[in-house]
Order: C-alpha cells, then sequence, then structure tokens
C-alpha cells in the first residue's frame, strides 16, 4: 500500500543526464583528459564523490577529488541556470496528483544537495517535497539503500509502503536493497540502462497512475 512516493532527480524530475555528461566531459578536458560519454554511462546514480574518486584513480588524475568536483559542479549550475527546460512531461501532474491526495513525497537523488535545490528552485517544486536528502549526506551512495532508508525515515514511512521512481540501474539497485516497490523509466538520455530488477518498466511518467497504487 503506498504511503509515500520517492523520486530520484537526475533523469526522472529533470533531464539532466546529458548536462552530466557533456559537463563531465568537459571537466575532464579541462584537466587534461578525454572520457566518453559510452565509460560516463557506468556511473549513472552514482555520487559525485564515489565517481571521481574512480575515475581519478583510472586516469591517473593529479587534482584532489574535492578540486575536481568544485569545477564540475560551477559549470554546471552555470550551465543549468542558462539553459530553456522543463521538468520532464509527467512529473508536474503527478506531483499534483501525489498532493491531492495527500502522499508524502520525497527525493533521494545522488546529486549534491546544492545542486537539488537549484533544480527544485529553477522549476518551483520545492513546495511538493516533504523531505530531500542527498546521497552525499548518507554513509553509502547508491547502489547502497542508505538515501532511500533515510527519506523513508524522515517521511515516517515503512520502507515497504513507499515507491520509488528510478531511472539508472544504480538506483534501482538501491532502491530495491531498500525494500521498496520501484518503477524502473527507461530515459534514453540516461544512457543503457539495466532496469530489469525494478518492478515495472515504464516509458513515460505519465504511465503512474497515483489511484492503482493506493
Amino acid at each position: 500500500m503506498l504511503k509515500a512516493f520517492i523520486f530520484d532527480m537526475d533523469g526522472v524530475i529533470i533531464d539532466s543526464e546529458p548536462i552530466h555528461f557533456d559537463v563531465d566531459v568537459q571537466t575532464m578536458k579541462h584537466f587534461g583528459k578525454e572520457i566518453t560519454q559510452e565509460e560516463l554511462e557506468k556511473f549513472v546514480g552514482m555520487t559525485n564523490p564515489e565517481m571521481w574518486k574512480v575515475i581519478k584513480e583510472e586516469y591517473q588524475l593529479q587534482q584532489t577529488v574535492a578540486e575536481i568536483i568544485e569545477h564540475q559542479l560551477s559549470s554546471k549550475i552555470t550551465l543549468l541556470q542558462g539553459i530553456q527546460i522543463e521538468p520532464i512531461e509527467g512529473i508536474r501532474e503527478l506531483l499534483t496528483s501525489l498532493k491531492n491526495n495527500q502522499i508524502p513525497i520525497g527525493i533521494a537523488s545522488s546529486s549534491p544537495r546544492f545542486f537539488i535545490e537549484e533544480v527544485l528552485k529553477k522549476f518551483e517544486l520545492a513546495s511538493y517535497f516533504d523531505c530531500v536528502v542527498s546521497g552525499e549526506e548518507v554513509n553509502q551512495g547508491k547502489p547502497a539503500p542508505d538515501v532511500y532508508l533515510e527519506a523513508a525515515s524522515l517521511l515516517g514511512v515503512d520502507p515497504k509502503n513507499c515507491v520509488v521512481v528510478e531511472d539508472a540501474k544504480h538506483g534501482v539497485a538501491a532502491a530495491k536493497a531498500a525494500g521498496m516497490t520501484c518503477f524502473g523509466y527507461v530515459n534514453e538520455n540516461s544512457g543503457h540502462q539495466d532496469l530489469s530488477k525494478a518492478d515495472f518498466i515504464i516509458h513515460g511518467i505519465s504511465e503512474i497512475k497515483v489511484e492503482n497504487l493506493l
């Protein structure tokens, strides 16, 4: 029985993976290295510190993880503020339906809190959410369940009564490890993601009907 709904953000609320891919490629170029989108796809759903720790070692970057992230995040915020985009189709309607049915709503994202808040501010969505959790604020990021368990705790709902929508393999794994029901949203811009562990596979957010989950 649905008692809370938790959203991943990147690739679910905002079609932001192209932004991430572009900025991450440019960040690597800034530091004198080349990386492809295909190589970055395996990191979708992971936190910045976890991703850049691996990339730093694989590509032998001389900069610290903190220095890399500082440059990357600054570039992302600048790009986000300057582009004209809307939330993914169906998101505003789903949020409104959840609110009308008095279902608590959370965000459990691997992005830094600052980026999450910038997204919510840009699209004027902050008022819909009862809690926001960044994967950087818990012990382990996705695919570990920590960020989803923390969101459920803040919402005061048993994880088994939470429904999640995710677009990435690591995110689906995290939601299922937390014992939650998971919609796997196929977003082509999120790269080749294995969503087979999700309970339901959808190709549009509008396929989620709140009345069918109550």
